[in-house]
């Protein structure tokens, strides 16, 4: 029997994106034990959303539980806030959401995608078919400024500009006077990098505006998100009609892997209409860690750790490897749009996967011109 720490917020600001991470979790260590090659026994924490509870929960789990690894944290708050915790005791993090990049420790591995696997490539795609001047919108923390900062440089350097970026608290539902900047400055599209009920106030808002005028419509001025999943789209229905997203996966992924997992999901007690990537990356989480384990024959975190990098492991999302340099995985991105019943339509996926490059060293910032690293250029393709 092998504990392992699971440390998500299912109350809070941003419960929503935390409970599918926690049942994607569930999921998957109730199927590995089913299989009676290897016994988990969950050790979840729920710090409600208050930054200030993570690293005294990690330090819980890991000195009275016997677990050596964490699935969990959402924010990046929440993950800086448990490094510290991490490096003294010597364990793992498995970190399976995505972020602002610009980050790479030795007791963190990161599941989600980083800006050259989310906004760079959403942006890649947005520019040239709706136009280069943006309104930069986000929670007033970490995610919000480091994603925005990322996408001003992008429109810049695509000759475009930031027609206004505005931040507002977690949680903050008051967005009224965002949605009267953005009808009197028209920008050609909104980044929103909001959490949580913030995100929902504020895309209820655009409706509204785009009832009323409708060259406000998601499809003449969309709105474009790095971290909304189906069980928020679901809760807004139509509201959200028309709202692309960057991820790895979509429910709607069509491969037989996709559907393997759906399956096991629904018959493991996931009750979500549509399953989101947060969910896909936790279950993800935990199904590399055992396999990790199986193969060093230990959870000793450093022989965990080397026996997870650099194996093509098969994922709901497709084949996924961690970098070696980076401890972040190779991901293929993919585009959705949100349908009226919550799900999301794919619409465009890179070619290849892309090789995480969290400090953007290799990338090239010029949106719709063949824009790639300097090793490789990258291409979407439309998905028929």
């Amino acid at each position: 029997m092998i504990s392992v720490g699971v440390l998500f917020s299912t109350t809070g600001p941003y419960a929503a994106l935390g409970r599918e991470g926690l049942a994607g979790a569930m999921t998957a260590i109730e199927e590995i034990n089913e299989q009676r090659g290897l016994e988990l026994i969950a050790e979840f924490r729920d710090p409600q959303g208050l930054t200030e509870q993570y690293a005294h929960l990690a330090r819980d789990i890991l000195s009275n539980s016997g677990a050596r690894h964490i699935i969990g944290c959402t924010t990046s708050w929440s993950r800086k806030e448990v490094i510290p915790v991490l490096e003294k005791s010597g364990a793992l993090l498995w970190y399976p959401c995505p972020y602002e990049g610009f980050e790479c420790n030795e007791q963190v591995i990161y599941l989600g995608a980083c800006p050259n696997q989310h906004v760079l490539p959403l942006l890649e795609y947005i520019l040239p078919r709706f136009g280069f001047n943006g309104y930069l919108v986000g929670s007033n923390y970490i995610w919000g400024w480091e994603t925005s900062r990322i996408a001003r440089d992008i429109i810049e350097h695509s000759g475009g500009r930031v027609v206004g970026e505005r931040y507002v608290p977690l949680g903050d539902t008051d967005i009224d006077r965002l949605i009267e900047e953005i009808r009197l400055k028209r920008p050609d599209f909104i980044l929103n990098t909001l959490i949580g009920p913030s995100s929902y106030a504020f895309l209820r808002a655009y409706h509204e505006l785009g009832l009323a005028d409708p060259d406000f419509g998601l499809e003449i001025r969309p709105v474009i998100s790095c971290n909304f999943a189906e069980s928020e789209t679901v809760e807004l229905g139509a509201i959200a009609a028309g709202l692309y997203v960057i991820a790895p996966y979509f429910q709607s992924l069509d491969t037989e892997q996709n559907r393997r997992f759906v399956s096991t999901a629904r018959r493991l007690g996931s009750a979500n209409p549509h399953l989101s990537a947060f969910f896909a990356q936790a279950y993800t989480a935990v199904h590399m860690l055992a396999a990790a384990i199986v193969r060093a024959n230990t959870d000793a975190p450093d022989a965990v750790r080397a026996a997870a990098i650099g194996v093509d492991t098969m994922t709901p999302f497709g084949p996924a490897r961690l970098d070696r340099a980076t401890n972040h995985t190779v991901l293929t991105p993919r585009i959705g749009r949100a349908n009226e019943t919550g799900g999301f339509d794919i619409v465009f996926e890179s070619t290849a996967p892309i090789v995480p490059d969290p400090y953007l060293a290799r990338s090239n910032f010029a949106a719709g011109i063949g824009r790639g690293t300097k090793d490789r250029v990258r291409q979407l393709r439309v998905i028929k």
